[in-house]
C-alpha cells in the first residue's frame, strides 16, 4: 500500500501553494486603490477576500493545529475601512501559506486523525478534516 499519510500531506501542501499562486495572478497587478476597491453594491474587495482567507489559515490552521497563539478578529475581515497597504495584506497572507504548508508537512500520519475543535467549526471533528475545509474555502 502507497504511504497515506504522505500522499495526504504533499498533495494537500501542493493545493495550498496553488491557491497562493491564484491569489497573487489575481491580485498582484491591481493597484492600492483597485485591491480594496468593490465594483459591486453586494460582496467585498480583493483586499477583504484576502484578509478573510488570512484570517480563516491563521485561525483554524494557526491557532488550532499549529498552536501559534492568532487571535481573529473575523468581522474585521470584511469590513477594514482603513485599507492596510496592499504589499502587507499580501506578505501576511504569504506567512499564513507558508505557515500552513509547514504545519501540514509536519504532520504526523496519526496527527491527521487527531481531534479538532475550533469556533464556528463543528464539522471538522479532526484534522484532516479542517485542512480539507480550509481548502475548499479557498
Amino acid at each position: 500500500m502507497a504511504d497515506l499519510p504522505g500522499t495526504i500531506a504533499s498533495d494537500f501542501a501542493s493545493y495550498y501553494e496553488f491557491v497562493s499562486a491564484q491569489v497573487h495572478r489575481w491580485a498582484d497587478p491591481l493597484t492600492q486603490e483597485q485591491f480594496w476597491h468593490n465594483p459591486y453594491s453586494y460582496g467585498n474587495s480583493v483586499g477583504h477576500l484576502v484578509l478573510h482567507l488570512t484570517g480563516n489559515l491563521s485561525y483554524y490552521i494557526g491557532a488550532r493545529v499549529a498552536e501559534t497563539g492568532y487571535i481573529r478578529h473575523r468581522d474585521r475581515e470584511f469590513t477594514e475601512t482603513g485599507k492596510p497597504d496592499k504589499e502587507n495584506v499580501m506578505r501576511a497572507f504569504d506567512e499564513a501559506i507558508a505557515m500552513v504548508v509547514a504545519t501540514i508537512q509536519k504532520q504526523a500520519p496519526e496527527g491527521w486523525l487527531a481531534p479538532y475543535t475550533a469556533e464556528l467549526e463543528p464539522e471538522a471533528p479532526e484534522r484532516f478534516m479542517i485542512l480539507r475545509r480550509c481548502a475548499g474555502h479557498a
